[in-house]
């Protein structure tokens, strides 16, 4: 049976665009109260737009711990909880290559995909934990579980360290109602595909997942019944460019 949604509160960061958007208005359509945090206003004022509940702003750099903390505090004092936390902040850079990689990017993505991350769920356990009952998603990668140089190291290294993280909150807290969920995505036609080197075909991207589609994945995880964890879920388009490569078909 699917968990009933109405009037759960869901704090999704990284909401402005991509994921994160198509997850804030998918979870709002089943009566879920949304908070929209990201770095970017008028980003996030758009995904308020076309959220079917009333959505609440909190703006937020998930790399400012201090700024972290006080969001959810401010979270605490108007909604009392937060049922589930949807991380889909994430970054990647240019410069992926070993012999080109720039110590301040690394660091960059690291403080970002990692540190960031771990702030918000550092911050939200504690309400959970009070309420025996919570669910975190943190969005990662298929590069999370398979080592890619086209991902880039820096990247591929940020989502292992996400997927090892997220599976120790599961170790730690499954005895006291909360999971947690590594969603690992294959190519996904968002904006950061942008920061690839070679840039991709319209033609490509259409091939792709697509942010509904994760949308509609986020929608899943937060249905299942809290006796449930799914503690990963990998999710590729079919036409897999990895393996169409390794099969020697030329892509179209």
């Amino acid at each position: 049976m699917k968990r009933d949604l109405k009037e759960k509160i869901a704090w999704i960061v990284g909401a402005g665009s991509g994921i994160g958007q198509n997850a804030a208005v998918k979870l709002s359509t089943l009566g879920m109260k949304v908070i929209l945090s990201g770095r970017n206003i008028k980003n996030l004022e758009e995904t308020a737009k076309n959220c079917k509940t009333k959505a609440s702003i909190k703006m937020m750099d998930v790399t400012n711990k201090t700024l972290v903390k006080e969001t959810v505090n401010q979270i605490k004092n108007e909604f009392q909880q937060i049922d589930v936390l949807v991380n889909c902040a994430g970054i990647n850079i240019l410069n992926r290559d070993w012999d080109y990689i720039n110590e301040s990017e690394w660091d960059d993505v690291i403080q970002t995909n990692v540190n960031g991350l771990f702030y918000c769920c550092k911050s939200v356990i504690p309400m959970m934990k009070e309420k025996k009952d919570g669910l975190i998603i943190n969005v990662s990668s298929w590069s999370g579980n398979h080592v890619s140089l086209l991902s880039g190291v820096t990247y591929t290294s940020s989502k292992h360290a996400l997927n090892a993280m997220t599976e120790t909150i599961n170790m730690k807290y499954c005895s006291v109602g909360i999971r947690a969920c590594a969603l690992c995505p294959g190519e996904v036609a968002t904006d950061i595909l942008d920061k690839r080197p070679k840039k991709l075909s319209l033609e490509q991207k259409k091939k792709m997942l697509q942010p509904d589609d994760l949308g509609e994945t986020i929608a899943f995880l937060c249905q299942m019944p809290k006796h449930v964890c799914i503690n990963e879920l990998t999710i590729s388009p079919t036409w897999h460019r990895r393996y169409i490569a390794d099969l020697g078909i030329e892509e179209l």
